[in-house]
């Protein structure tokens, strides 16, 4: 018991950490909030309560990420053009993909700033330039991940490159953890197409629930993948 405190005390204490609890807590809030409102029950009052949390765990995320341009600058200009990755398609969507997440930042951040009245303009334009660019990163990443996916099934533990051989063990797990990086792009790109305009495909179509489940699910494959040592990242 101790253990697992201490444990969530160390995540909490961490920035990445606290914001996919964060992430996980409003998504989880969104869905039960939008299942229970759709039922029109005597406890519907607790579903919007539920989603006033969920707005409201949203909102502080948003704000924190005013202070995530540097790291993504820094990261980024570690990577640079990614000269050491052998598989040339790798390297330049990964080049691609810092490029829109670089860009969503400010664009984010701007659309912040007009719907707080700090700036004088028009915020939707912003939020719909941050969102296309989530979109178009979250695409990005699946293809991403489908290459080193298809590189995995080819390996079956032959000696490829300069990199050691794989174990099938080893290479089952990294199959594992590309296969839900494209489960969890994929329901993050369902939500950033339902906060599109009216007209773009689905957007604005998707029940509170359904978004709710999407954010869910991939908010969970991120802390599972955390806690094995991989990565994720989403809004």
């Amino acid at each position: 018991m101790a253990t697992a405190a201490s444990g969530l005390v160390n995540v909490l204490e961490s920035y990445r950490g606290r914001d996919r609890l964060m992430r996980t807590l409003g998504y989880s809030c969104q869905l039960l909030g939008g299942i229970i409102t759709v039922k029109h029950g005597e406890k519907q009052h607790w579903g919007k309560s539920l989603l006033i949390v969920a707005s409201q765990l949203s909102n502080c995320r948003t704000v924190l990420r005013l202070f995530d341009d540097l790291s993504m600058l820094t990261y980024s200009l570690q990577y640079g053009l990614g000269k050491q990755e052998e598989d040339y398609l790798i390297r330049w969507i990964s080049v691609i993909g810092n490029i829109f997440d670089q860009l969503y930042y400010p664009c984010e951040h701007v659309a912040w700033a007009a719907d707080a009245g700090v700036l004088h303009t028009k915020s939707e334009k912003w939020w719909t330039a941050s969102t296309a660019l989530w979109g178009l990163s979250l695409m990005v990443g699946i293809v991403k991940s489908l290459r080193n996916l298809l590189k995995l099934r080819r390996s079956k533990g032959k000696h490829l490159g300069c990199d050691p051989p794989k174990s099938r063990g080893e290479i089952k797990f990294l199959m594992k953890s590309e296969l839900l990086c494209i489960i969890s792009c994929s329901s993050d790109l369902i939500n950033a197409i339902h906060w599109m305009p009216p007209g773009f495909m689905w957007g604005g179509c998707s029940p509170t629930w359904l978004v709710g489940l999407m954010g869910t699910i991939s908010s969970l494959i991120g802390i599972y993948q955390t806690a094995v040592g991989g990565s994720s990242a989403g809004v």
